[in-house]
């Protein structure tokens, strides 16, 4: 053992005599009784050796240590200074297509990505063989590029000590067009985009850089991985090393390691908490009982479906049964918000701890809900942040984006001015006073640093990474937070544990040496479906081949109305049913199949579909499917539910009643899920109370 070897290495006499010159005699003697023997090293030994030893000292000085201007001095965590390592290694490799290497760096939110973005910046800096690389920094977020480009200013990435707020604004890219101009014929070191940017830049000519000193940062790697926007990013820079930044990958089919490469580092919310890096978290399960009349809400469709073919009632039953109607019954949200206000009041208000929280619900209806039924109590202050109304949020319902109610209460709070809003309601939510507690839907459930933030409030359902971004929110470290608190009051334990062992499981991987290459055959098939494009848009075509007038919509829509004759038996029977089944399957296999090409390389590199083609297909697409939806009216095959909303809303607001809130028997630390086989079993072996 090394530590072991330097620690039982014999000093010099000259040394020995140097070391204790000045010093009483008894000192020298206790040395010399102490190493007459073999010594053990202790963890102090293994600190300073580790950490002191010259060279490792000299690059951690030169690679590890930033001067921030609001933070001071910043020493870089173990896991940054491994996790650059890590990365200065694959960066400086070429593929043999001349592409530059990338790969992932699975750091658990809150762990300090930003900072480790910096730090790259900087030993890139000061690698001879890397120095003259630009950094593309890629996030998908305003918020989130806002606060990086801070971060990279206030540290001096820019390269000076004295750079100006100018110059983080500067490197910030406004417009497509812009990016396409700085891809193409800029030399800017450092420059930060949206994802978003690409669709349009990569439609002039200018957007094409093959240049492999070029490393692309991409900020919550997660959600960017897959898609249209990321394909034209990589035609424009195909030779660019790409480098993904996450706290919670893609677990389903490997999808952030297949689109960046390999995990080069991890760092686990396990390891972060076990370091003091993040809060622990606890959670309790809190059960809302309510009493539904299920008998009047059987009658109510009963008489209002009488009129409705087998189709259009199972359609409108189905509809209502996954828009959650029952979750956002008023009487069951008053009950909840009555639940939040006594418990933020009692645990965290009166003790005048400045800490905050945040209520993750399902839909902007409830949200607004919400902030009725918390303002009613008097206990708390609230403010929702939602986007716009006609913008969908998360998995809601397209329908759900034409709510009156939400409508009108963001003409009367917002109005037209949204980001002004949120920034003011972000700001008061850091200090201070009210807002107690933050209504989100699915905004600010990712990328939303604030330590004040100690208890999440749960009512939506949440799986996955999804999950685990949104519990992270409560992690990060304040002086007054003992743990980050969950209060779920929507049933979601075993996917929490699911999803923590889950990614336990994908850390051993990691750690154990786990290969990309064991992947890659997995989806070199799908990358070549895109070659049926063609073919499946001449067969949706074809059915409308007697359309005279391709711009006369009623013309399409004639081709698939029933028209109903007389069978040779008397009964009537529709000969168009048969082409409106034809028409669905077709449209259904041409859809599937653009949007595989859209997130498919080979295809954005395929010569055969300029972007006027890709266009084209993606107009049709939008224009067969509204078809499609006018088509299923016709036949009387679904409804459209807006017709119903109101009626169906109100019905449940008064036939659903809110009872009572089920105490839990205890809580349980999040850290110690993904160990048991059945959650249900932590009421009696795992759970604990902790203040």
């Amino acid at each position: 053992d090394e530590v072991a070897a330097i620690k039982s290495t014999t000093l010099s006499g000259a040394d020995t005599a140097a070391l204790f010159a000045g010093r009483p005699h008894w000192a020298k003697a206790g040395f010399d009784a102490l190493h007459s023997g073999s010594v053990l090293p202790t963890e102090q030994d293994t600190l300073i050796v580790s950490l002191l030893r010259p060279d490792r000292l000299m690059e951690f000085i030169r690679l590890f240590i930033l001067y921030d201007r609001k933070s001071g001095k910043i020493a870089a965590r173990y896991q940054q200074a491994f996790g650059i390592k890590s990365l200065l290694a694959q960066v400086s490799k070429i593929r043999p297509d001349g592409g530059r290497e990338g790969g992932v760096i699975w750091h658990t939110t809150g762990s300090g990505k930003s900072n480790l973005m910096v730090f790259l910046c900087k030993a890139l800096l000061l690698d001879p063989d890397l120095a003259d690389c630009r950094v593309i920094v890629v996030t998908d977020r305003v918020d989130l590029e806002k606060q990086l480009s801070a971060t990279f200013l206030t540290s001096g990435a820019f390269g000076s000590d004295v750079a100006s707020k100018k110059d983080g604004e500067k490197a910030k890219v406004q417009s497509g067009r812009e990016l396409a101009e700085r891809i193409g014929n800029g030399n800017e070191r450092i420059m930060f985009t949206l994802l978003q940017k690409f669709n349009s830049a990569t439609k002039l000519p200018e957007c094409k850089n093959t240049s492999d000193k070029l490393i692309v940062l991409i900020d919550e790697g997660h959600r960017s991985q897959g898609g249209e926007n990321h394909e034209r990013m990589r035609k424009a820079l195909p030779n660019a090393a790409y480098v993904a930044f996450t706290g919670t990958p893609l677990l389903k089919d490997d999808k952030t390691r297949n689109k960046f490469g390999p995990i080069l580092h991890a760092y686990t919310m396990q390891r972060a908490v076990e370091d003091g890096a993040v809060t622990p978290l606890v959670y309790e399960e809190r059960k809302p009982v309510v009493d539904v009349n299920e008998a009047a809400i059987d009658a109510w469709f009963e008489k209002i479906t009488a009129g409705l073919s087998d189709k259009q009632q199972s359609d409108l039953k189905k509809k209502f049964s996954t828009r959650g109607q029952i979750y956002g019954a008023t009487n069951r949200i008053d009950l909840i918000a009555w639940d939040i206000a006594q418990h933020f009041s009692e645990n965290f208000a009166k003790l005048d701890l400045g800490l905050k929280a945040q209520l993750a619900t399902d839909s902007k209806l409830s949200a607004i809900r919400y902030k009725v039924a918390l303002d009613a109590t008097g206990l708390v202050t609230s403010a929702v942040v939602i986007s716009a109304p006609d913008t969908r949020e998360g998995h809601e319902d397209t329908d759900s984006t034409k709510d009156p109610e939400v409508q009108a209460w963001w003409k009367a709070n917002i109005g037209n001015d949204a980001e002004a809003y949120e920034t003011k309601v972000i700001e008061d939510f850091g200090e201070d006073g009210s807002p107690d507690i933050l209504i989100v839907v699915d905004k600010l459930l990712t990328g939303f640093d604030e330590p004040r933030n100690a208890v999440l409030y749960i009512d939506k359902y949440l799986k996955g990474h999804n999950l685990l971004q949104a519990i992270a929110r409560v992690n990060r470290l304040h002086e007054a937070k003992k743990h980050g608190f969950l209060i779920d009051y929507r049933g979601i334990l075993s996917e929490l544990d699911t999803s923590i062992q889950d990614y336990q499981n994908l850390a051993d991987q990691t750690q154990g040496g786990y290969d990309i290459d064991d992947l890659v055959g997995t989806v070199t098939n799908v990358s070549m479906e895109y070659k049926r494009l063609p073919a499946l848009h001449d067969d949706l075509w074809a059915i409308f081949s007697d359309v005279d007038n391709k711009q006369d919509r009623e013309q399409f829509r004639r081709v698939l109305m029933p028209q109903f004759v007389e069978s040779e038996t008397g009964g009537a029977v529709d000969p168009n049913q048969k082409t409106r089944e034809d028409f669905y399957e077709a449209l259904t296999s041409f859809g599937m199949c653009l949007k595989l090409a859209l997130s498919s390389r080979s295809f954005f590199e395929d010569g055969a579909f300029d972007e006027k083609t890709i266009q084209g297909y993606k107009r049709e697409l939008k224009f067969f499917t509204e078809i499609r939806i006018q088509a299923k009216r016709d036949a009387q095959e679904t409804v459209d539910f807006s017709a119903y909303e109101t009626q169906i809303r109100n019905l449940v607001d008064k036939q659903v009643v809110g009872q009572e809130i089920i105490d839990p028997d205890g809580v349980v630390l999040v850290g110690e899920m993904g160990n048991i086989a059945d959650p249900e079993d932590w009421s009696d072996e795992k759970t604990r109370t902790e203040a």
